[in-house]
């Protein structure tokens, strides 16, 4: 579960990075990086050999800080992510205050942390003694303010569901989910914590519950806010391996135009070594390859007449067979240097009306010269 968790934070993080550093001007992209990074750097503070190690440094209690002051920062930068995209100048104005406010909860457990000696701080949230008034406090702060922050960002992610179409509603609905979850847990640690304040006890299967409902609820908020992003990325990388193959599959045919008339085989926009880079990118040159091998079709029309009559362009090319037959004879033609016996004719491609159409006939060409090869 731990290794879960922190792949997911890691891919959340490196694909919000990317993004911050496609668009640093964005608000609201700034703020759920910042979120994320904050929620990944506590994660590993959180966990037994993080801990031991800051404790080490810094003394006991200072683990347990570091991570409380960390996950504040976490629902903070959610809140000014909403606030930046929902409410313009009026939420630059309620973000300053939120940022108020979380610092006064930060400074406060502090001061309750830094109050108490280090022995009190050892061992987790369920041994911790309640019964000191500065530990009650430390934890049931913390909880109370992460529950009102939750709580608002869960209300707000649910209206933006419902405002949105798939599959950013789907990611949103799932990191509301999470985030109420989140908000319920917070509450009820907090409850947890005003009961052995009390004197009184909380069972360990119940707080361990508890956690498990967190861990649950944090994967489901991370799986929602990464999930239109990753369904996006697999749509690109299967249209990227879409255009790949058939750049491959045009191969025959652009390669008996390209041979017949070089002139159309289209180069980068300058020698500049950036502009040669993006030339070489599989959509690039997947969208030339189509555009050369059209210019090709229509300047080898003429010489794709039967003998010397006319022969309807649009008919022709609903035989991709019969049509790579004749590009083959029209090819060495050319290459004889015979001149062209008639004007040029359209070779409408008419499996379709879209662009698509037109590419799966040129493919179903440029196959046929292959498998006649």
């Amino acid at each position: 579960m731990t290794e879960i968790i922190l792949f997911g934070l890691a891919a959340a993080v490196g694909w919000k990075v990317y993004q911050f550093s496609k668009a640093p001007d964005d608000l609201p992209l700034r703020s759920v990086t910042l979120c994320l990074v904050s929620a990944a750097l506590s994660y590993p503070v959180a966990m037994p050999g993080g801990a031991t190690g800051v404790d080490t440094v810094a003394g006991h209690g200072a683990a347990k800080l570091i991570q409380n002051l960390l996950l504040l920062a976490t629902v903070y930068f959610l809140l000014c992510f909403y606030l930046y995209s929902a409410e313009g100048s009026a939420g630059r104005r309620r973000a300053r205050f939120e940022a108020v406010l979380a610092f006064a909860v930060g400074a406060a457990i502090s001061v309750a942390a830094l109050t108490v000696p280090h022995s009190v701080f050892e061992g987790s949230f369920s041994t911790a003694d309640m019964t000191v008034p500065q530990i009650a406090f430390f934890y049931g702060g913390a909880g109370l303010y992460l529950m009102y922050a939750l709580t608002v960002t869960a209300r707000w992610t649910y209206q933006f569901a419902r405002l949105s179409r798939r599959p950013h509603s789907t990611g949103l609905w799932m990191a509301a989910a999470g985030l109420a979850i989140m908000a319920g847990a917070c509450g009820v640690r907090a409850v947890f914590v005003a009961v052995r304040w009390s004197g009184g006890a909380v069972t360990h299967s119940l707080m361990s519950a508890v956690a498990l409902l967190l861990v649950v609820a944090i994967l489901l908020f991370v799986a929602g806010i990464t999930y239109p992003g990753v369904r996006t990325r697999i749509a690109s990388i299967r249209l990227w391996v879409r255009h790949r193959r058939d750049h491959r599959r045009l191969e025959p045919l652009w390669q008996l135009l390209a041979e017949a008339y070089p002139e159309n085989v289209l180069g980068a926009a300058s020698p500049a070594f950036r502009d040669r880079w993006r030339a070489r990118k599989v959509h690039r040159r997947y969208h030339r390859r189509i555009v050369e091998c059209r210019d090709g079709l229509v300047d080898i029309s003429p010489y794709l007449s039967v003998g010397g009559h006319e022969t309807d362009g649009a008919a022709l090319s609903r035989d991709p067979a019969e049509l790579a037959a004749r590009l083959r004879l029209a090819a060495a033609q050319i290459g004889d240097g015979a001149p062209a016996p008639r004007h040029a004719m359209p070779l409408a491609m008419t499996l379709g009306d879209d662009r698509e159409a037109d590419v799966r006939q040129l493919i179903a060409v440029s196959d046929a010269l292959r498998h006649a090869a």
